[in-house]
């Protein structure tokens, strides 16, 4: 995130910035799963948050020092590291049980979610527009989530866990992102992340035989969400959030897409709609916000 009171650069290359910061976060979703159905979730994450630390440590700590993991709230910003955690355990269960573009658009509740909390968790202003978009985004949900829709229940009940803790790992980020560098709670997720499937992992290991493939698909999951969050960092130098807000909901399309290639799952016509009428509602929201921050009141 940028800091307060940081002009926003080029827009038009933040907006880039932003559709490869989620394309690299679909990446990382596909191998997820193609991990999860091989190894216990606890493992995979333990790979993905080591070697993501290890890159953090590599790249950047010779240039940053100890700027790289300094904050000045130690005690929130570990607790927004385990809500991570959660999440990314909840996400793996779910992934190894759904197909990726289904569970990503169940996800996205979670934006939702935020902007309707925004008014008394933060005290922000959400409009009429507002509501109707978070509406609008519920429904199509509703549509993927439908009675015969073919989804596993319990992967459902992680999707829907994850997406709760994406709500408060949002509005704690916004509430960090006023005191803390975007790096320095970068590092500190990836190493409550670390530590925690590193503990987690253990029980496992005398089961687990790894591969060389597993390991490149595990090295390829690490580079991806760590490029994702560089490629946001980078995003945010350049553009508002506000319009970098819409273009956040590519996730979705990139997700359905790598989904249909990699394991051939093809969502059925219901699903499809639910998925577009997500990404509309989500995308247009986000512009509406953007459109009344950058016009002044009269």
């Amino acid at each position: 995130m940028p800091q307060v009171g940081q002009p926003p650069g080029r827009p038009l290359v933040g907006v880039g910035l932003a559709a490869l910061a989620v394309l690299s976060f679909a990446v990382s979703d596909v191998l997820t799963k193609h991990l999860a159905e091989r190894h216990p979730v606890p493992v995979v994450m333990a790979l993905r948050y080591a070697l993501s630390l290890a890159l953090l440590l590599v790249v950047l700590a010779p240039g940053m020092g100890a700027a790289l993991w300094r904050v000045t709230r130690l005690g929130p910003v570990v607790l927004r590291g385990l809500i991570l955690a959660v999440a990314s355990l909840t996400m793996g269960h779910a992934l190894r049980l759904m197909p990726v573009g289904e569970t990503v658009a169940i996800i996205y509740l979670a934006p939702f979610a935020v902007l309707l909390l925004s008014a008394p968790v933060l005290g922000e202003r959400v409009d009429r527009v507002a509501w109707l978009g978070a509406a609008a985004g519920f429904a199509g949900v509703l549509m993927i989530l439908r009675p015969g829709g073919g989804l596993d229940p319990l992967g459902v009940v992680f999707a829907l866990m994850n997406a709760g803790c994406a709500v408060a790992y949002s509005l704690m980020t916004r509430v960090l992102s006023r005191t803390e560098t975007t790096l320095a709670l970068l590092f500190h997720v990836t190493l409550t992340g670390s530590v925690v499937f590193g503990a987690l992992a253990v029980p496992f290991l005398p089961q687990v035989a790894l591969t060389g493939a597993d390991l490149m698909a595990g090295l390829a999951l690490g580079v991806a969400a760590t490029l994702g969050h560089f490629l946001f960092t980078a995003a945010y130098r350049e553009a508002p959030p506000s319009l970098l807000g819409p273009v956040t909901y590519l996730h979705l399309v990139w997700a359905a897409g790598l989904g249909w290639l990699v394991f051939a799952h093809v969502p059925d016509a219901l699903t499809v709609a639910g998925m577009a009428v997500v990404v509309v509602a989500g995308a247009a929201t986000a512009w509406h916000a953007h459109r009344g921050r950058a016009v002044p009141p009269e």
